[in-house]
């Protein structure tokens, strides 16, 4: 195949990260949750409903990535990506306009929001795999490393930048409102833009110069071997990937959930810093997460590509352990808390390389897009765990003078990260009859 014939195939990861920068705005939730949950303030939720709202936006998101692997499959992705874009920049909007209920942002954010989210995601993913099977591991990292860079863009931009969240008037709606509403508009534009270049290359087609491994019994995690999704769901392997997932997710969205709300009681009660003072270092904290979270998903992907998918998931997940277990004890001093927020951010970024690449060496290429919604469920399950973990602890330590609040959940989570690389070391690949 002459590649004159072909779009060059790096067009489509310059929209498949524009694509995700959008997305990754759900990753900035944090950004949002003071301003909601203080007690003076407009809205007055509950630690839990913030939580709740992240946590249904995850959820749908995992759900809706099903459907949108098997719809993408049979209408291309450009449609699909299309349509993500639209319904997530409606969810926000809408909930810029009406959000300023409980029950509104619930719907708004997290349902409207988290399918666009789902149907969107799942696009760059599929695509970029069938442009870059000879670099499986680096080029989901780099599909998906937006999703965590744009985190830093809206965290930055509704704090320090331009104070949105506390100062935004737009149409005389709330701060917080107007900032979704800006938001909203924002994604549209962006996933549209990136949607449009999201195309399959054509049937057989093969980078310059790569050739396929052939399949052998020392080499079936390579992705030669092909599993329609019924036939992925009948071995064990799907099961012990998908319980990794939901054992090393669940950390990395704890954190995310209250990393400022655990910032500002840390350094408030452990460094004696004012309010205002912990919540711009914990901000901080924030945008360093999201950074190193996009960079997680490159080099651990690059990383998995030169010593393995399992040994790079093992590692992953205990150094996430290790990070989890010591967040507590080195987040109330200011660099501490930055610093583990580095650590757990670069190793939560690292799920969104290895695990869609490890479910390509599997189950097979071809149906990959399919198959990682299934494997992606287990976000879903994540989402809710984690935060809620979390949110659970925090409001049943309501009053307390100090942050101790936080320390059982960041065990809990530590635990379940030791867990999910036990699991991975005893998986491993699939046969075919």
């Amino acid at each position: 195949m002459s590649p004159e014939k072909v779009m060059n195939r790096w067009i489509t990861v310059v929209g498949a990260v524009l694509i995700q920068l959008a997305l990754g705005a759900i990753y900035a939730w944090s950004l949002f949750t003071p301003s909601l949950v203080s007690p003076t303030g407009l809205y007055r939720f509950s630690a839990a409903q913030a939580a709740w709202i992240f946590s249904i936006d995850l959820a749908v998101f995992a759900v809706v990535m099903v459907l949108a692997g098997r719809w993408q499959a049979k209408v291309g992705p450009r449609l699909v990506a299309i349509i993500g874009g639209i319904v997530l920049g409606a969810g926000y909007i809408l909930a810029g306009f009406f959000g300023s209920s409980f029950w509104a942002q619930f719907v708004f954010i997290g349902i409207v929001g988290g399918a666009g989210i789902g149907l969107a995601y799942v696009v760059p993913i599929a695509v970029l795999v069938k442009w870059f099977p000879d670099m499986k591991g680096l080029i989901t990292g780099l599909a998906v490393a937006g999703f965590g860079f744009g985190a830093t863009i809206w965290v930055k931009a509704g704090g320090s930048w331009f104070c949105l969240v506390t100062e935004l008037d737009l149409f005389g709606l709330p701060p917080v409102q107007g900032t979704y509403l800006l938001y909203g508009v924002i994604f549209l534009v962006m996933v549209l833009l990136g949607g449009l270049v999201m195309i399959n290359p054509p049937q057989g087609y093969k980078p310059a110069g790569w050739e396929p491994p052939a399949p052998s019994e020392t080499s079936r995690a390579t992705g030669t071997l092909e599993f329609a999704s019924g036939e992925m769901l009948k071995t064990p392997q799907f099961y012990m990937i998908w319980m990794t997932f939901v054992f090393s997710g669940l950390a990395g969205l704890m954190v995310i959930y209250c990393i400022k709300l655990f910032g500002i009681d840390a350094l408030k009660f452990g460094a004696g810093m004012s309010v205002e003072d912990a919540s711009a270092a914990a901000g901080t904290a924030m945008a360093f997460y999201a950074i190193l979270n996009g960079l997680g998903r490159i080099l651990w992907g690059a990383v998995s590509d030169k010593i393995g998918r399992k040994v790079a998931l093992v590692a992953m997940c205990l150094l996430q352990a290790a990070a989890m277990f010591v967040f507590y004890f080195i987040g109330s001093w200011q660099v501490g808390l930055i610093l583990g927020a580095c650590i757990i951010g670069f190793n939560f970024g690292g799920n969104f390389a290895l695990f869609p690449a490890v479910t390509a060496d599997y189950f097979g290429n071809k149906n990959v897009g399919l198959n990682y919604g299934w494997v992606f469920l287990s976000y879903g399950v994540a989402g809710i765990a984690g935060p809620q973990i979390a949110g659970y602890f925090k409001d049943a330590a309501q009053g307390a003078a100090d942050a101790s609040a936080w320390l059982t959940p960041f065990m809990i989570a530590g635990a379940a990260c030791i867990a999910g690389a036990l699991i991975m070391l005893l998986t491993r690949p699939p046969r075919k009859a």
